[in-house]
């Protein structure tokens, strides 16, 4: 349902304000940094925008025969597989049995890699890199991009500051390139590559990727000094370095054989599942999701390097979008031509008001109220009214204290395993609406037993009013194509279907609740 509230409510779960964990892998905290006075060739430009956008044509010209070999991006990551040595360790085995007897890693880990594991795979062919790679951000951060650890490092990849600075991964209160999964999957097999350069051996990079390439360093000469074996096994490194490299041969041997461990993996076609948008400038993420037909919140998963509820506002602008809704956002912005991209309220200028604290209190710059406003400097006069930007969270807080003055809200007690985003798809509030509904921060650690404050069941739900529809999804249908079709909403299709992701395939059969009266897509559905 679409709920809406006017005042937040008592908070019912206890923050923390270091680490999100959204699975149960270990996020390290160590102080990895690149050291480059000590890569033979180290990296000296971190990737652009520019650089995304190439790989993404470029993968575009190569998909037709990337599809040709197979239609299942897992198989094509298993024929790339390329390590050899030492997968049934006994270091292995025991992170074997973990994943196996822990499989809501693996099953959140891969829902959340559907929309990015394509460009990734396909970066790590382009550089003959084995495709173990693709399954690193599950041991860092369960493919998590909101995923921050206690030492400040972030993203999929979980680059800490220093890191990110040296690969021009920039991050201000708008943006943080180090959770675009798509800067940041350059940026960080950039740094894999020069630590394989330095190395000359896969095992010892990924240690160095993790601990510190001098750390490793350090534990190589001491075991040379002692006339000991310089291999990763038998190096003495942190407790955290030492399991990492088994972490990723357990996975690999998951990943090889599914059935064999029991593995459920989430079906990732073998073709781009996202395409990049440039709308010249800075745009509300609502906004442009409604453009479209997606919820804002799962635009914002597609696009999670912003911070706030609109790209930046003069820098990175860009937006991922799903393929096949990319020419409607096209044709969409054409026909909204150079109006602003985002939504405003309107504000009374008071006595003692200037531009500064004005876009303080709005959470915006100067330079966007000019640009809303029309204003050629930063004058402007008490009873003047300007137009200042509403956020997604403003609009979420809303909607949330509507319905708990309707009494529609209940408790829900927080389980092994839940993320804010696996209690939206259960309940069916966006997780703007479930932060604005129990006052969480963007670092508030979800702890198993406390509780939340969520959407009754079938609360509003469009369900209640429908018409049930049986529809059998087509070759080259999404979620979010039926959801325009139907006009419905993802969520719902997703709920109604008890979907934990975007992934469908040809000849499956959904549910859909449309109004009785609506007889053309009842019969669309019929039709098909």
């Amino acid at each position: 349902m679409m709920i809406r509230p006017r005042s937040r409510l008592p908070l019912g779960l206890t923050l923390g304000l270091t680490t999100l964990l959204v699975s149960a892998c270990s996020l390290h905290d160590s102080e990895r940094a690149l050291d480059t006075s000590q890569v033979d060739k180290p990296v000296v430009e971190g990737p652009t925008q520019a650089d995304v956008q190439a790989a993404m044509e470029r993968q575009a010209r190569e998909a037709a025969d990337q599809a040709a070999e197979t239609d299942d991006l897992w198989e094509r990551t298993r024929l790339g597989f390329g390590f050899t040595d030492d997968l049934h360790h006994e270091r292995v085995e025991q992170y074997i049995e973990h994943y196996s007897n822990n499989p809501r890693i693996i099953q959140l880990s891969t829902e959340r890699a559907e929309p990015f594991a394509y460009f990734i795979l396909s970066e790590i062919e382009k550089r003959d890199m084995p495709a173990e790679l693709l399954l690193l951000p599950i041991v860092e951060s369960g493919f998590a991009a909101e995923a921050t650890s206690s030492g400040r490092a972030a993203g999929i990849w979980q680059f800490i500051p220093a890191t990110g600075d040296h690969f021009d991964l920039a991050r201000d209160e708008w943006y943080d390139g180090r959770r675009d999964v798509y800067q940041s999957t350059l940026a960080a097999l950039d740094y894999l590559e020069a630590l394989h350069q330095r190395f000359d051996d896969w095992y010892l990079a990924l240690a160095a990727y993790n601990f510190g390439q001098g750390n490793v360093t350090r534990a190589i000469e001491r075991n040379a000094a002692r006339g000991e074996p310089t291999d990763y096994w038998n190096l003495e490194l942190s407790a955290e370095a030492t399991a990492y490299v088994p972490r990723l041969l357990a996975l690999r041997e998951l990943f090889l054989n599914p059935d064999e461990h029991g593995t459920q993996l989430t079906p990732i076609a073998n073709e781009p599942a996202l395409e990049r948008i440039e709308p010249g400038r800075q745009a509300d993420l609502a906004l442009i999701a409604e453009m479209i037909g997606l919820e804002a919140d799962d635009l914002k998963r597609l696009n999670p390097g912003y911070q706030r509820h609109a790209t930046h506002p003069s820098n990175a602008q860009h937006l991922f979008v799903p393929h096949d809704a990319a020419e409607a956002l096209e044709v969409a912005l054409t026909e909204h031509g150079e109006n602003p991209l985002i939504r405003f309220r309107e504000y009374t200028v008071a006595s003692g008001d200037n531009l500064g604290s004005i876009a303080q209190r709005a959470g915006t710059r100067v330079a966007v109220l000019r640009e809303m406003n029309g204003l050629n400097g930063d004058n402007i006069r008490a009873g003047q009214t300007l137009k200042l930007p509403v956020t997604g969270q403003e609009d979420a807080e809303i909607q949330v204290a509507a319905a708990a003055e309707a009494g529609e809200l209940d408790t829900y007690e927080i389980q092994e395993g839940d993320s804010l985003w696996t209690i939206s798809e259960r309940t069916g509030m966006t997780i703007s609406e479930l932060r604005a509904a129990n006052e969480l921060e963007r670092d508030a650690i979800l702890r198993p037993g406390d509780t939340l404050q969520v959407a009754q069941a079938n609360g509003g739900s469009s369900s209640d009013n429908g018409r049930s529809v049986a529809y059998e999804v087509q070759p080259g249908d999404s979620l979010s194509s039926i959801a325009r079709q139907f006009q419905v909403s993802v969520s719902d299709l997703r709920r109604w279907n008890s979907l934990n992701g975007d992934g469908i395939r040809a000849g499956e059969t959904l549910t859909l609740y449309v109004a009785e009266a609506d007889e053309e897509a009842i019969a669309r559905a019929r039709d098909v």
